[in-house]
């Protein structure tokens, strides 16, 4: 039996499917990194979705760092009080990593996942592969008793709003909506088991870029905000219908430098866009490798305090599950991966119907066989035979 639809629910025009571009991978360099910078982790992914490669720098740093971390029971392991005992990272490793836009207007609204990230790294625990499951992708949801969700046939950012709902009370639990995600994202991909996640809010995400001073990135097509004007404020919305009017923000074909908040805006524009979804996908796998190159820096990594304040800013954004490993462990562990050795990986998909009729999307076969690929531990093999699948970055 289906649960009820969140608001919004298929009301959305076709993202269209699209051809996901060709590439090469980039090959590895070995970049020098101060020793008291050394533990080069894929954690500062987590604070975009991914960004592939914070640093975690002295111990004082890390010990503010790891306290600021909010941590959450994401995956029900601490059901009936029970201890997680911690454990040794070895790969390979999944790691599932989630964006929410929180209504600030209205806090007891159940958060939506509007970015859906999966991190798989090999064995060796040197190259790990990014991909995004789309957010409209129709999926069967798990029954959640926890939420009193009888489970249905939705949307893949339904699962956190379902989750989330907490009975007896009107503020959501976004660790209850992950629990129910990663549960969905699980019977979608065939990974059994992640071995850490973590939700970001948006609100967080732009915060953390302007501690860094921004970032800089190269945008591969022209791109209009629906959302933003050229000054950053927001557009009004229309007084009959939906969308908006007034002045729209511009990001031109080329190099720039991005604020927090146009940063944020970026990554979440999809309409206008020839591939909508898909292309935001992409945006915001390239704005990966860009913040990652940012946090290796120079600017950041030699200064302690530029350094300092983008991990309070990241500890204040963040709820971490390392299901039993610390934050500091999963930062030794993925000490040897660097940005150009994760590669960013399209998964096609397809509408499920147009128009007024769209109901949302499906994977493509090719992407059904890159999971089985990866599920048997040959992603790299299928990805060199696949190289339409590599996300470009111009």
């Amino acid at each position: 039996m289906t649960g009820d639809a969140p608001p919004g629910f298929g009301d959305r025009t076709a993202a269209g499917g699209g051809k996901s571009g060709g590439g090469k991978s980039g090959g590895r360099t070995k970049s020098r990194i101060p020793r008291w910078a050394r533990v080069c982790t894929v954690l500062g992914t987590v604070l975009v979705l991914l960004s592939g490669g914070v640093l975690i720098a002295s111990e004082v740093l890390l010990a503010r760092y790891q306290g600021a971390v909010k941590q959450a029971d994401l995956f029900g392991d601490q059901a009936a009080g029970a201890q997680v005992k911690r454990k040794e990272i070895n790969g390979p490793v999944n790691i599932l990593l989630v964006g929410i836009d929180p209504r600030a207007s209205n806090p007891n609204e159940p958060p939506r996942s509007d970015s859906i990230m999966v991190v798989h790294v090999n064995e060796s625990m040197d190259q790990a592969y990014l991909f995004s499951i789309p957010r409209d992708l129709v999926v069967d949801i798990p029954a959640f008793p926890k939420a009193e969700y009888r489970g249905g046939r939705e949307k893949i950012n339904s699962a956190m709003y379902f989750g989330s709902r907490v009975p007896g009370q009107e503020r959501p639990d976004p660790a209850r909506g992950f629990e129910l995600l990663s549960k969905t994202v699980s019977k979608v991909t065939g990974i059994e088991r992640f071995d850490a996640g973590a939700i970001i809010d948006f609100g967080g995400f732009q915060r953390i870029v302007d501690a860094m001073g921004g970032v800089t990135m190269y945008i591969d097509t022209d791109v209009k905000s629906e959302h933003r004007e050229p000054d950053g404020t927001h557009r009004k919305h229309k007084r009959y219908g939906e969308g908006y009017v007034g002045p729209q923000a511009e990001y031109k074909k080329g190099t720039a430098h991005l604020k927090g908040w146009q940063a944020l805006d970026y990554v979440r524009q999809r309409y206008g866009l020839p591939n909508g979804d898909y292309d935001r996908q992409r945006h915001q796998q390239q704005f990966v490798r860009a913040m990652a190159n940012q946090a290796l820096s120079k600017d950041v990594v030699t200064n302690p305090i530029k350094l300092d304040g983008v991990l309070r800013a990241a500890g204040e954004s963040l709820i971490f599950n390392g299901r039993g490993a610390t934050v500091a462990d999963w930062g030794f562990a993925l000490r040897n991966l660097r940005s150009d050795s994760i590669q960013m990986i399209k998964l096609p998909g397809e509408g499920i119907g147009t128009g007024r009729a769209y109901k949302g999307e499906r994977l493509q076969p090719l992407a059904l066989e890159f999971l089985e690929a990866l599920r048997g531990g040959a992603a790299g093999e299928f990805v060199a035979a696949h190289p339409e699948m590599i996300n470009k970055e111009k």
